[in-house]
């Protein structure tokens, strides 16, 4: 029953886009619109580099392409934004690569706890071979990857008590993302993990559906969590990426000189501004969030190790399921 609904639900939402899609096309006589939807608050940084994007875009193709951009879940979460791209009936998404292990079980290994050696390590890995290895699994369903933005690594906040190391998290009601990699590792841990969308999260937090959360600094900042959470643990647990993804449908009906176009202002605005804010702000919004009230406590180097020993059978259980070609990819962005 909950499929059936889901479907019925996609359908109606993918025939509002459609229509609105099409109205929109006629009023523009001959341009080309792409609206590029994504959950975060307009103070964050993909917010700008989607501004940034937009007028990249609509300058280099002289008024040809009109970009609006749709922060803040207007049109959905993370996974519906990705459902509508998928079916054509939305153009552009920067969503939560978590998200596409829905769709390929590949993209769950840049999600596994402590993968990555280090920053450096996270774009050789989207900009080499593992992003050129997961971007060739999106035209199947209708999607088209221009690259994966890192917006730093997530941490854990919760209401109940500082999380030092793993036995802290017994029993607390962790809200995850709609992904099983993330709820195979809060189980693993012994937290209660629920997959819930990041726009009923402040919600969710406040009323004490969910006892904590865990994502990067700046967004715990900018969405105001402070005001619902009262520690902040600096786990570090996994790093966090944002696909830029396009329809395939609607890339496909663009002149090629406007899809490079498309492809180079994706790349430039926001894939590497991104990261490049990022880096440099993750510490900053640390003691801001200090700042605002929240308790934050650092981890250790011996209990960092024993969060790594802990999730060693999530590593385990779904490494051995990517193809060999993947995981020496991975293996070489590590080096």
């Amino acid at each position: 029953m909950k499929k059936i609904l889901c479907y019925a639900f996609l359908i109606v939402v993918a025939s509002v886009f459609i229509c609105g899609s099409s109205k929109a096309t006629a009023a523009d006589r001959g341009n080309y619109k792409i609206r590029l939807a994504h959950v975060e608050p307009e103070e964050r940084s993909l917010h700008k580099c989607c501004l940034d994007f937009k007028n990249y875009v609509e300058d280099r193709s002289g008024g040809k392409i009109i970009v609006e951009v749709y922060p803040n879940a207007q049109l959905g979460g993370d996974r519906q934004a990705l459902e509508t791209v998928s079916l054509g009936a939305l153009e552009m998404t920067a969503a939560a690569s978590a998200v596409l292990s829905n769709y390929d079980p590949s993209f769950g290994i840049l999600d596994l706890p402590f993968i990555f050696k280090d920053r450096e390590a996270t774009v050789h890995a989207c900009d080499g071979k593992v992003g050129q290895i997961l971007n060739s699994k999106l035209p199947a369903f209708g999607m088209v990857g221009l690259g994966f933005s890192d917006y730093g690594q997530r941490h854990i906040t919760n209401n109940v008590r500082p999380i030092h190391e793993p036995k802290d998290l017994k029993g607390i009601k962790m809200r995850v993302m709609e992904n099983p990699v993330y709820v195979d590792l809060f189980r693993t841990l012994g937290a209660n993990p629920t997959p819930m969308s990041f726009g009923e999260l402040y919600t969710a937090l406040q009323q004490g559906t969910v006892d904590g959360q865990e994502n990067p600094p700046p967004l715990i900042y900018a969405s105001k969590f402070y005001e619902v959470q009262k520690y902040l643990s600096l786990t570090g647990h996994t790093w966090n990426f944002n696909v830029i993804a396009i329809s395939k449908a609607f890339f496909d009906s663009l002149p090629e000189e406007l899809r490079t176009i498309v492809v180079d202002g994706a790349r430039t605005q926001i894939v590497e501004q991104e990261r490049v804010i990022e880096a440099q702000i993750q510490e900053e919004y640390v003691v801001k969030l200090e700042q605002e009230g929240m308790i934050v406590n650092e981890i250790t180097p011996e209990n960092r190790q024993k969060f790594v020993e802990a999730t060693q059978p999530v590593r385990d259980k779904y490494l051995k399921g990517f193809s060999e070609e993947l995981l020496l990819a991975m293996d070489e962005a590590n080096q």
